[in-house]
């Protein structure tokens, strides 16, 4: 009996360690999208910070970015390759310390899911090279989506809207 106990702990702990995550990294490497590059092309073009938020899906700090104080008019753009991502009309302040919004352009991200905390969220990548942007909750405004997606500023730049 007191060889069995550690053999059975042993094989629950094996058992019980998440494939979730090695395998939302696995489908993410094996998606297609316009734009890719190797990890030394993106580590050229993205400054470190960069880097470890869109390649590697790190978080910045909170209220951390210039971008929350922005209001307005125009387009946040994703920092790796330019695609159009959220427009400043759907920007709110969450208070949360990260750009809020509550809806992104039509096709301009993608979703998917990771489980890096030890459950799953809805994280939100571009759809044209794939980077990490963040992740989206359903605690955003009700009177319109009732979603927030919670996006780090690194991953995007902003674009004023032409007067």
């Amino acid at each position: 009996m007191k060889k069995i106990l550690p053999i059975l702990l042993a094989v629950l702990s094996f058992s019980c360690q998440g494939n979730a995550q090695k395998q939302d990294d696995k489908q993410q490497k094996q998606e297609k999208f316009e734009v890719t590059k190797s990890t030394e092309e993106w580590k050229e073009e993205l400054t470190d910070a960069e880097f470890q938020v869109l390649r590697k899906a790190a978080t910045e700090p909170a209220f951390s970015s210039p971008l929350n104080k922005v209001d307005e008019p125009g387009t946040f753009v994703c920092a790796a390759c330019g695609n159009e991502l959220y427009k400043t009309k759907h920007k709110f302040i969450s208070g949360t310390g990260w750009p809020s919004f509550d809806r992104a352009i039509e096709g301009g991200v993608a979703y998917g899911t990771d489980s890096k905390l030890g459950y799953q969220r809805n994280e939100v990548h571009c759809a044209r090279c794939g980077g990490h942007l963040g992740h989206v909750f359903n605690d955003g405004p009700e009177e319109t989506t009732g979603k927030r997606h919670c996006i780090n500023g690194i991953a995007m730049d902003f674009i004023p809207a032409k007067q």
